[in-house]
């Protein structure tokens, strides 16, 4: 045995054959075997080896474990009953953290002169890196206790963790996970925390972060002033400051948030003119689940998710009198959190604060502050005091943010992903194709790369809107450093379609040189390709592609597509009528634009557009005149077939939303307008879409649909009555038009329908999508893994890449 070994003595003396745990002479099962076994997954920094230390010795077995790039690997010794439970419990009884993907197992000749002992050996870092990175884990019951109990020594510590719990992704530099490839290398255990990382049966045996009040890292505060505090006098002016209405900025587990008293309607206000953000919804942290359910419906799917590891944003609905109607405007819901660090639980523990607004701890349009002088240098923009420490995050991640929906018809709650980050990356898709390494650089918006090696996509946590330089080196940092750990050289990239894109620029500038082969992947498809991947489908698919933009193949801008094909190829068969989009990227800032050309469009004339939409009388006579030019020449008013710009123009002619602050307002204020009520409306009621089948793709025409708007409003039909008439008769097209392509292209087709894009995100349209195509005799399937925004691209646009060069290279070459 080497001296890094460790052990304690197990199993049955040698040579005592007579008795064992599993059976006695003569009983097959007390066989002595061996066996060799690989456990692939989410392995290492989740108490892996400990468990299977602790699991080898409950059955009397011999051998060892060890760490190495690919994941676990386990030789053990013993009777054969024994055997098989050991190698059972590898996946049913793991560790809480721990995803357990694959074991493997490989039968072995039973040595003359077997070990005595099972071993913990050193880790091997030599080898291909397929093991899987941990994600970040909120504190565990163990720790929680410690952190409560004056009597322990981590009593109030703020960076309290053990196998089963704390940062993972969000600190870790190399493979495999070991504390000296994290940002903890710096502190140097204490005799105390050393006896506990170094002992197999305890709970910090080689948890990476693991430390004390004597060794480890401490909390700070500043304020503008530059006066700073330690430890808890810092936590005490933290405190202080908030429950004074004040902002602080506070160091969480993967970046800054921007925090106040949600309870404080004044201190709620401050932060929105602080942050220059008068309408998008703010998130919260409560301190329990109970406190949560004060001011929002929690059903049992919600807290599930809420009381995860993984700790994501879950959208609930608003319970009226509950918190300020400032938090989230105009919205039904409200963005809920449990805390996911320890230093949460102690800054909710005090007297009047149980609920934080917790929002990301930025300048508006700059990716979240998580380095310590970045905060310091940008965030008294903002805040009053920051609530900082020195163990460093290498690698920033937001919070995630989640739905769960229900409906009858389904199996279960339906839950999606409107942004995908702590507690679930860099964890991989998945696929049943096996992929050479390469790598997706995504969307411009919300966008995430990805990197794929075997069967796996590693898709990176959200990164944010590529609109300043320092998003996008966060986008280039993100993809270096899952390809370092992952020790993949992508000889092939995918990327967006879009001849502007940076990311596309870039890589087309580097073909030949940095990477083989550059394939340009249309945005629609990779949409579509990234369900079909997430589902393991295969085969001919109709993909209903609804989004904001994106650049077709014929130069114009799309956004409503069906589209029917596969990974390699995908045909428009049908498509919404195109609008124009008056000014170009403003008519997004201020959709009553787009508004104004469909009212043109289905009422031929601006006073006719004026009269039958009120709110489009408070533009005079001249600028109604200059746009109804820019839309019948076209002058700086490109058109776009938008299902997004679509709900952006009934949006503000319902005078819902005329200006958006934020990314599709309008249509998340008009779908507010139902209340999560998900209650199709009677068929008779339903806005119905005209069809032009003259064209190649049939074009889905919506004038008729708003000039029923225009009779409904002069009938005084309530708003909410309106859009639930609008969403519904969007839901029927969608199974319309999907019965027709089938009857089009013959019943043999295709069977499966995927849902993508991000107007997919409208939980009334995907879920009576899925359920009246179901019902219509369709397998539907939607995105439940990864955004069904731009945040899932980068997946897709891996499938269709290795598609085309797979097909490219089987092609015969003259």
């Amino acid at each position: 045995m080497t001296a890094t070994e460790q052990h304690v003595s197990g199993g049955p003396p040698r040579g005592d054959s007579a008795t064992t745990a599993s059976g006695t002479a003569g009983d097959p099962g007390a066989t002595p075997v061996r066996r060799l076994a690989r456990v692939t997954g989410v392995v290492q920094g989740v108490g892996y080896r400990p468990f299977v230390y602790k699991a080898a010795l409950a059955h009397g077995l011999t051998g060892w474990v060890l760490n190495d790039p690919e994941g676990v690997l386990t030789e053990v010794t013993g009777p054969l009953v024994a055997v098989e439970a050991f190698l059972a419990e590898l996946t049913d009884q793991a560790p809480p953290q721990a995803r357990v993907t694959g074991v493997h197992v490989e039968e072995l000749p039973v040595p003359a002169d077997p070990s005595a002992e099972f071993v913990i050996r050193t880790s091997v870092h030599t080898g291909s890196k397929d093991t899987i990175v941990p994600a970040d884990g909120h504190v565990c019951a163990d720790c929680l206790a410690e952190l409560r109990d004056p009597a322990d020594r981590r009593y109030r510590y703020p960076f309290i963790n053990c196998t089963n719990c704390g940062p993972r992704y969000s600190i870790v530099q190399a493979l495999p996970y070991d504390r000296a490839q994290t940002t903890m290398a710096d502190f140097t255990m204490c005799a105390a925390c050393a006896g506990e990382y170094g002992d197999p049966l305890d709970r910090r045996y080689h948890a990476q972060p693991n430390a004390c009040p004597d060794c480890g890292p401490r909390l700070l505060s500043a304020d503008a002033s530059g006066n700073t505090l330690r430890g808890e006098e810092a936590l005490k002016a933290a405190v202080t400051a908030l429950q004074a209405g004040r902002i602080v900025a506070v160091k969480s587990v993967g970046g800054f948030h921007l925090a106040v008293d949600a309870r404080d309607e004044a201190a709620v206000r401050g932060l929105r003119a602080g942050k220059r953000r008068d309408s998008k919804p703010f998130a919260v942290m409560s301190r329990d689940l109970e406190t949560a359910a004060g001011f929002a419906e929690i059903g049992p799917a919600e807290a599930e998710l809420l009381l995860s590891s993984s700790r994501p944003i879950v959208l609930a609905r608003k319970k009226p009198g509950g918190l300020p109607e400032a938090i989230a405007p105009r919205n039904p819901n409200i963005g809920v959190m449990l805390p996911s660090a320890p230093q949460h639980h102690l800054l909710l523990a005090e007297e009047g604060l149980d609920t934080l607004v917790m929002t990301s701890g930025n300048i508006s349009g700059y990716p979240i502050a998580y380095r310590n002088e970045d905060a310091l240098e940008q965030l008294f923009a903002i805040a009053d005091l920051v609530l900082y420490n020195d163990r460093d995050i290498e690698t920033r991640v937001d919070d995630s943010l989640v739905r769960c929906s229900a409906h009858p018809e389904l199996d279960g709650p339906l839950v999606s992903f409107l942004r995908r980050a702590r507690g679930y990356a860099p964890y991989p898709v998945e696929v049943d194709v096996e992929l050479a390494p390469m790598v997706a650089f995504g969307a411009e918006l919300k966008t995430t790369v990805a990197l794929s090696r075997g069967t796996r996509v590693y898709l990176s946590q959200h990164i944010g809107d590529l609109k300043n330089d320092e998003t996008w080196e966060s986008h280039q940092q993100t993809a270096r450093h899952l390809a370092a750990l992952h020790e993949l050289t992508p000889r092939n990239a995918a990327v967006d379609l879009h001849p502007q894109f940076r990311a596309t620029r870039l890589a087309l500038k580097e073909e030949g040189a940095e990477y083989d082969r550059v394939v340009q992947v249309q945005h629609h498809h990779a949409h579509m390709a990234s369900c079909m991947a997430e589902n393991r489908l295969t085969g001919p698919t109709l993909g209903v592609v609804f989004d904001g933009a994106g650049y077709g193949p014929d130069g114009t801008t799309w956004g409503g597509e069906f589209l029917l094909g596969d990974y390699r190829e995908a045909q428009r068969v049908a498509h919404l009528r195109t609008v124009p989009l008056l000014g170009g990227d403003r008519a997004v800032k201020e959709p009553v634009r787009t508004g104004f050309a469909l009212a043109l469009d289905a009422l031929g004339e601006p006073e006719a557009a004026v009269t039958a939409f009120p709110v489009l009388g408070r533009w005079d006579e001249q600028q109604l005149h200059v746009f109804a030019t820019m839309a019948r020449r076209g002058v700086n008013a490109p058109h776009a077939s938008s299902m997004g710009r679509l709900f952006d123009g009934v949006a503000a002619l319902l005078d819902v939303t005329t200006h958006a602050e934020y990314e599709a307002q309008g249509p998340i204020e008009l779908e507010g307008l139902l209340a999560r009520d998900l209650s199709m409306t009677a068929p008779e009621q339903r806005y119905r879409f005209a069809l032009d089948t003259t064209t190649t793709a049939v074009e889905i025409d919506p004038r008729p649909v708003v000039r029923a708007l225009a009779r409904d409003l002069a009938e005084g039909v309530d708003r909410a009555e309106i859009s639930r008439r609008f969403h519904s008769g969007v839901v029927d097209m969608v199974v319309e038009r999907s019965l027709a392509v089938r009857e089009t292209h013959g019943a043999d087709a295709f069977e499966q329908v995927v849902l993508s894009g991000g107007v997919f995100l409208n939980e009334f349209l995907l879920v009576n999508c899925l359920v009246e195509l179901r019902r219509a005799g369709f397998r539907a399937y939607c995105q439940q893994q990864v955004p069904t925004n731009d945040g899932g691209i980068a997946l897709g646009q891996i499938m269709v890449a290795h598609a085309r060069l797979t097909a490219s290279d089987e092609e015969p070459r003259g």
